[in-house]
């Protein structure tokens, strides 16, 4: 990138040297060319002047072509760590889950690919035309100093009024949008209870504080862009008026007059355009002030040592995991180990912990305290994408991403065989449901896509999460929206990930699923209740409910 923009500036010192002929063409045609009456003259400065034009269009287009050259390589560099960095935001601050750093980045783009930008890079030369005008007459010099001096006051003032409002209005923008985003992805519960006049009025009361915060801004930026461009043209005018002066004292001749009334429009032509993109330039900025705030605080993920595939030894040595945006831990204390081929139930009463588990156990939450260990190293060494490969997760909320079904079973795996994906698919009982759609293994889902039951999501998401055999599978919830049909798939599947060696952790309450566990985990309140095996467990749960129930009979007969 530094050499792009060496090579911008190579470009506009030349550009802005081509800029001076019109100013000289005036001088030589006023001063030499009329007094002489000489045609030859004429015609030769003529053409010169031409051809120069002529290389000011191809080294402003070539400017303008390297610019975008600039802009696009910029993404190319600049994506991957935009696209990590948001979902590591989205990880740590669930309610920050949005696109908007790249709304960010589109920002910078559009203002990198507009005009505004090459008006930095032709003001360095803004000295150059004022000292050919102090060489024309001091009196020239001082007056374009002076006019310089107020656009530069319009456009301090300009920053500073609209700074505030412009960061003001930006915000309430993404809330306002963020907010609608949110209400489209529950149409149908908007839709079933008649939500859609109320969330109508919560969004346009976002929305109209944007519009004037949004109205005030801009109201103001025009403003002082309209002062500025009025101004610039009363300067270019009087300067006429000023030359005038001068010219009848004799101090100056009429092709200086022209030739300094052309070098003060072009002297304060790059200013007058930073004042009228002032409001992009600001913009940007803001959205560079965010991403780069974002990219130090979400640095690039230094490469790790690739570790040996994991067997599916898990350890959690004094866990404590607090959510993200919380304060209370979740998980307090957990110490335990499972061992491969093992199959551990989780349960517990509402709050307990128990998705927070799942969570920590694939990486997706870091603990405050302790470690969670893989095969004895800590899950945190692993490159994320090598032990991904190794890992399945179904979460309790199953969201399929745009592409085919094939697709999201494979996790978009370039290289994804169609044997593999099948075989997922039938570890899972899918593939026949799969054959049943309309497109089978090739129907879209996702955004412009069939909507799917439930049930078909939770059965492809277990697909997805058993594909390419992982050593660890964690399932949170896998049967609370399948029928028999995939109670039993999923049965089937625990029974032969057994067989496998696979490490399995599943939440459920269902007893024809926690009968296949062989062990038992009992969390309330983030604290481990019990750990042991199965039966052991529902033994110890049995008698303290009888015992429970025992006491109540007891107080009630008192």
């Amino acid at each position: 990138m530094k050499k792009i923009f060496i090579s911008l500036g190579i470009y506009s010192f030349f550009l802005n040297i081509l800029m001076l002929s019109a100013p000289f063409y005036m001088l030589v045609v006023y001063d030499t060319v009329m007094p002489s009456k000489n045609m030859n003259t004429l015609f030769l400065v003529t053409i010169i002047t031409i051809m120069f034009f002529v290389g000011m269009w191809i080294l402003d287009y070539v400017r303008a072509k390297l610019m975008i050259y600039a802009s696009n390589k910029l993404d190319l560099m600049m994506n991957e760590r935009l696209f990590n960095a948001t979902f590591s935001l989205a990880a740590k601050y669930p309610n920050k889950a949005n696109i908007q750093p790249i709304r960010d980045f589109s920002s910078i783009k559009t203002f990198l690919g507009g005009q505004g930008i090459f008006a930095f890079f032709d003001f360095p030369w803004f000295p150059i035309y004022i000292a050919i005008m102090f060489a024309f007459s001091p009196v020239f010099g001082f007056y374009g100093l002076a006019a310089t001096a107020i656009i530069f006051l319009l456009t301090w003032l300009n920053g500073k009024a609209t700074k505030e409002g412009l960061e003001e209005s930006n915000e309430q923008y993404r809330s306002a949008v963020g907010f609608f985003e949110n209400n489209v992805r529950n149409v149908e519960v908007v839709h079933a209870m008649g939500m859609k006049e109320n969330l109508h009025r919560i969004w346009m009361e976002k929305y109209n504080r944007y519009l004037v915060t949004h109205t005030k801004a801009s109201t103001t930026a025009s403003f002082y862009s309209n002062a500025s461009k009025s101004f610039r043209m009363l300067a270019s005018s009087m300067m006429y008026g000023v030359g005038a002066m001068l010219a009848i004292a004799g101090s100056i001749s009429p092709g200086m007059l022209i030739a300094g009334a052309v070098l003060l429009g072009r002297a304060l032509q790059p200013i007058s355009q930073i004042v009228g993109g002032w409001k992009g330039f600001t913009t940007a900025r803001i959205a560079y002030d965010k991403l780069n705030q974002l990219l130090l605080e979400f640095p690039t993920e230094e490469e790790k040592l690739s570790l040996p595939d994991p067997q599916g030894v898990i350890r959690f040595e004094k866990v404590v995991t607090i959510p993200p945006l919380g304060k209370i831990p979740v998980l307090r204390g957990v110490d335990l180990q499972i061992n491969p081929g093992e199959i551990v139930g989780v349960i517990g009463p509402s709050a307990a912990g128990k998705s927070s588990f799942a969570r920590t156990a694939v990486g997706v939450w870091q603990p405050v305290n302790g470690h969670i260990r893989i095969d004895g190293a800590d899950i945190h060494q692993y490159n994320s994408v090598e032990l991904g490969k190794h890992i399945g997760y179904l979460p309790q909320d199953i969201e399929l991403f745009e592409g085919t079904i094939a697709q999201n079973i494979s996790r978009f795996e370039e290289d994804a065989s169609d044997e593999s994906t099948i075989e997922a698919a039938k570890l899972s009982g899918t593939h026949e449901l799969i054959l049943n759609l309309p497109e089978g293994y090739g129907t879209r889902v996702g955004a412009g896509g069939m909507a799917l039951s439930g049930g078909q999501k939770q059965r492809i998401g277990l697909a997805r999460a058993l594909y390419g055999n992982p050593k660890i599978v964690v399932l949170d919830e896998p049967n609370s929206n399948l029928d028999d049909a995939g109670e039993y798939a999923l049965s089937m599947a625990l029974r032969i990930m057994k067989d496998k060696g696979t490490t399995v952790i599943i939440i459920t309450h269902k007893q024809n699923i926690l009968t296949l566990t062989d062990k038992l985990l009992v969390l309330k309140e983030g604290l481990v209740v019990s750990y042991d095996e199965r039966d052991k467990v529902l033994n110890a749960l049995s008698g303290k409910t009888t015992k429970s129930i025992e006491q109540k009979k007891s107080n009630n007969e008192k």
